[in-house]
């Protein structure tokens, strides 16, 4: 996956990765909140889960230490990360500086 995640990430669309584990209890709140967002930014930004669990080289690689783990991607550099689960309005106020 390391390949495709970044091909990914280097695009000219802002990516909003989710990091997550299916055991994540706060994982899986994030589902609701960012099909709001995905609703509200439509064809703006591209959204991608990123289980953990199955790819430990990304989680290392981007210091992923809790979960859920939100960061935006532009052009391969991350430009904001969120841990925790933020409401879809703060995750929408944050990602519209980068859109």
């Amino acid at each position: 996956m390391s390949d495709r995640f970044q091909n990914l990430i280097n695009s000219e669309k802002p990516v909003l990765v989710d990091f997550y584990a299916d055991w994540c209890v706060p994982c899986r709140l994030m589902t609701p909140v960012l099909k709001t967002v995905k609703e509200d930014l439509r064809d703006q930004v591209r959204i991608v889960k990123v289980n953990v669990d199955r790819n430990p080289v990304l989680a290392s690689r981007y210091n992923i230490r809790s979960i859920p783990t939100l960061m935006l991607f532009r052009r391969g550099h991350p430009h904001w990360t969120r841990q925790g689960v933020p409401s879809s309005a703060e995750i929408h106020e944050n990602l519209s500086a980068h859109l």
